[in-house]
């Protein structure tokens, strides 16, 4: 249920939610989801009193989606409600005679050089089965905002719109949030609220990083004479502007984000005086009609809790949006917080099991603002920075090259560090199809652990009885086996556990007490 309030009043919410969310953005609505689905009661408070943004609606709300975040929303039956057309293709499951017939084909870029699919190996990625879903989707933010809404209203979410987190206050039992004049209360507090998050602020988190080198502009215009300036990304010894059609400008100046500090609205005449010193043309903007500023300040919470508050998205990181990895950061935090989260309020959770979302997370945010540092060293408009550019430029353009910053812009390098001496554990599950042509992926929805048994050993079926509240036991033969005989999977897709041929139960043990409650607890 979603609530819009324009004028807030005197209210006292006497409901004691289990988790209050600050943000109904992604981040926020697919943790709300996460935790819904596990029985958690959710309210979600979000400032803007509508869904819908003038900028989300516009080419600059496009954002490509990687690979982990593609299985998480395929895992929880999401993926279909996202349009189809903006789907980039995966080069997995072609020949290889027609993955090198295909060298034009973008995969990305690190810092403006491009990275193509017919130069990528994907053979060096063992555990990504052919028929897997894509690597890279681009799509709407507001599509996926739309999405995820639906998604959590249908699972009992209520969404109030219109009221802003101005504060709260915690005990050890409770966390009292305010905003305004009216005041609710939840067991636990979630800050999905943005780069500039109050509940962060509020929460006294130390957010440690480095400051900005550039403003960044994003802005719809009419240009009167765009034959001037050229098109594609534009690197000049003024700063860069993009164009990728006309009358959509991305441009960066290197400003040491002076004007986006300033908080000045974006007008006609700044627009064009930048555009005409970057491209070094007189160039003539005739009208403005939508614009926004951001930089690349790269700042990280040194913890993503404090006591019964907790961070997630960009008011745990924010970075600048060179490749677009700040989105789906943020929601590989909501599918590796949800369940440990759920898991906790039930009084299902092993110990030490919350704190994993920090010590899993925040090296993952950590290679994402040195990856977008390492693309603004090589952007800046100066000799040393361009001497790297062609360095890079030529090591890219190699097959190994290519292949390493698919795996990198993609995701498909993602993983945790949880100890396990099989080379799958803290990666994601391959999605094996069966001989009935299911998938593992499909029958993840329900958001619980799986034991995957691929050769019908019914001791291990046996063994997994004890853990039946959180864990379901799958069996069946899969086309493509990958030599696996048994996997140990976490509800967010991680593996936990596996094995290529006879079974260690003691180390299955270990696996299921880290992450697993046992009925008999």
């Amino acid at each position: 249920m979603t609530e819009t309030l324009e004028n807030n009043r005197s209210i006292q919410d006497h409901s004691i939610y289990d988790v209050i969310i600050s943000g109904a953005g992604p981040v926020g609505l697919f943790l709300a989801c996460e935790l819904a689905l596990a029985g958690c009661s959710v309210l979600i408070l979000e400032k803007a009193a509508h869904l819908q943004s003038p900028l989300k609606q516009l080419p600059f709300g496009i954002r490509g989606l990687s690979t982990p975040t593609i299985d998480a929303l395929y895992r929880r039956g999401l993926l279909q409600h996202l349009a189809v057309p903006k789907r980039l293709k995966s080069p997995f499951g072609l020949p290889a005679s027609q993955q090198a017939s295909q060298p034009q084909r973008l995969g990305g870029h690190f810092a403006g050089i491009q990275f193509q699919h017919g130069n990528i190996d994907t053979s060096q990625w063992k555990y990504r089965l052919p028929g897997s879903t894509d690597t890279s989707l681009l799509s709407e933010l507001e599509e996926v905002e739309s999405v995820l809404t639906h998604q959590a209203e249908a699972l009992g979410v209520e969404i109030k719109r219109g009221l802003t987190v101005t504060d709260f206050h915690q005990t050890e039992d409770e966390v009292t949030v305010q905003s305004d004049s009216r005041s609710f209360k939840g067991k636990w507090l979630v800050g999905c609220d943005g780069g500039r998050s109050v509940v962060r602020k509020t929460g006294g988190f130390e957010f440690a990083g480095t400051e900005p080198e550039f403003t960044g502009y994003s802005a719809q215009v009419d240009i009167a004479d765009p034959e001037k300036l050229r098109q594609g990304r534009i690197v000049t010894p003024t700063g860069m502007y993009f164009q990728s059609q006309p009358g959509y400008l991305i441009m960066q100046d290197f400003d040491a984000g002076a004007f986006h500090r300033t908080e000045k609205p974006v007008t006609l005449e700044h627009i064009q005086e930048l555009i005409r010193r970057i491209s070094n043309t007189d160039v003539t903007i005739s009208a403005l009609h939508i614009a926004t500023t951001w930089t690349d300040r790269a700042r990280q919470a040194t913890t993503y809790r404090n006591g019964r508050v907790l961070l997630a998205g960009d008011a745990a990181h924010i970075h600048s949006p060179l490749g677009g990895q700040g989105l789906n950061l943020g929601l590989g935090d909501a599918m590796n917080l949800g369940w440990k989260l759920a898991a906790t309020i039930q009084n299902k959770a092993p110990e030490g099991l919350l704190d994993s979302y920090f010590t899993e997370r925040h090296p993952i945010g950590a290679q994402v603002l040195d990856w977008s540092r390492a693309q603004v060293a090589i952007m800046r408009p100066d000799p040393h920075a361009r001497a790297l550019h062609a360095i890079m430029r030529d090591l890219i353009n190699t097959r190994n090259g290519a292949t390493y910053m698919a795996g990198r812009v993609w995701g498909v390098l993602t993983n945790y560090d949880l100890g396990g001496d099989h080379p799958l554990v803290g990666h994601s599950i391959p999605n094996f199809e069966f001989e009935d042509s299911a998938k593992i992926g499909e029958l993840m929805q329900d958001g619980k652990g799986i034991l995957l048994d691929l050769d019908g050993d019914i001791s291990l079926k046996t063994w997994v009885s004890e853990y039946s509240n959180s864990i379901r036991y799958i069996s069946g033969s899969a086309k493509d086996r990958l030599g696996l005989s048994a996997a140990l999977i976490r509800p967010d897709g991680i593996v936990a556990w596996a094995a290529d041929k006879d079974t260690d139960y003691n180390e299955l043990q270990k696996a299921a007490d880290r992450w697993f409650q046992s009925a008999n607890h």
